[in-house]
C-alpha cells in the first residue's frame, strides 16, 4: 500500500535528506586514492550521528556497515572494508540515514583520480538518466513514465539498465511500496500505479557498460555485473508534489 505524507512528515524526512546529502558531500571531499573504505564508512557514520541521524543501513537485514561502497563492476550493496581505492576507479557511495523515525536515501558515483573516457560518460549518463526521471514526476502521472525515462535514456545511450534491482517508496521504512523500476515491464503495466501528490519515493538508476546480468558475491551482498564491466549508480529521494517533484536530499 502506497502511504502519502503529510507536511509534518515530509518535513523530517527533508532533514533525514540534508544529512545525507551532506555525508555524501562529506565522502566526495574524503574519497581520493589511497584511502580505504573502511575510512569511509568511519567518517560517515561519525558525521551522520554528530547530526542527529541515524546510519539506518548499519544492521539493516544484517548489512554490517553504514554506508554501502561500490567499486567498478560493483553495482550495489559493496561493504567498506579494507580495500584502498586507485586512481581510475569509479566509486559508487549510498548513504540512507534516519531521523525521528523517517528515512531518506541517496546515492552518487565518483571518479578516484584520473579515469577513463568510458568511465566518465557512464558517470555521465546514469547521472543524467536520473535528472530526466526527476523532470517528469508530478502528481497523477504514471510511475511507468519514472521507468520509461531512465530506460530510453540509457539504452539510447548504448548502455543497459540493470533489472533485479530497484528504487523504492520510502518514509516510515527504508522500503515501502511501491517499487520504482528503472525500466518497463508486462507486470509494471498491469499494476502500474498513479503518482499522488506526497508520495515519497527513491528513484536509482544503475546502469552498466556491458549486459545488465548481475550476480551476489560470496559474501553475500556485493552485487557485480556478471561480464565485470563497469557499473554507476545514482539516488534522490523525493515528493511528488502538484506539478513535478521536490528532491529532499539535496
Amino acid at each position: 500500500m502506497i502511504v502519502r505524507k503529510s507536511p509534518r512528515e515530509i518535513e523530517l524526512m527533508r532533514i533525514a535528506g540534508k544529512i545525507t546529502a551532506d555525508a555524501l558531500r562529506l565522502a566526495q571531499e574524503i574519497a581520493r586514492e589511497n584511502i580505504t573504505t573502511e575510512h569511509l564508512n568511519t567518517e560517515i557514520e561519525k558525521y551522520i550521528i554528530s547530526q542527529g541521524g541515524i546510519p539506518v543501513f548499519k544492521g539493516y537485514r544484517g548489512f554490517p556497515k553504514s554506508i554501502c561502497t561500490s567499486i567498478n563492476e560493483e553495482v550495489v550493496h559493496g561493504i567498506p572494508g579494507p580495500r584502498r581505492l586507485k586512481s581510475g576507479d569509479i566509486l559508487s557511495i549510498d548513504v540512507g540515514v534516519g531521523y525521528r523515525k523517517y528515512n531518506a536515501d541517496a546515492a552518487l558515483t565518483i571518479p578516484i583520480g584520473e579515469v577513463t573516457t568510458e568511465a566518465r560518460m557512464l558517470i555521465e549518463a546514469c547521472k543524467k538518466s536520473l535528472e530526466l526521471a526527476i523532470n517528469v514526476i508530478k502528481s497523477n502521472e504514471k510511475l511507468s513514465l519514472i521507468s520509461r525515462t531512465i530506460q530510453e535514456y540509457v539504452e539510447r545511450g548504448g548502455y543497459s539498465v540493470v533489472k533485479n534491482y530497484t528504487g523504492h517508496g520510502i518514509g516510515r521504512s527504508m522500503h515501502e511500496d511501491p517499487q520504482v523500476p528503472n525500466f518497463v515491464s508486462k507486470a509494471l503495466l498491469n499494476a502500474d500505479e498513479i503518482l499522488t501528490q506526497g508520495v515519497t519515493i527513491a528513484i536509482e538508476p544503475m546502469i552498466c557498460v556491458g549486459k545488465c546480468d548481475t550476480e551476489v558475491l560470496s559474501n553475500k551482498w556485493a552485487v557485480v555485473t556478471k561480464d565485470r564491466k563497469l557499473s554507476a549508480h545514482f539516488e534522490h529521494t523525493v515528493v511528488v508534489t502538484e506539478d513535478g517533484a521536490d528532491i529532499l536530499t539535496i
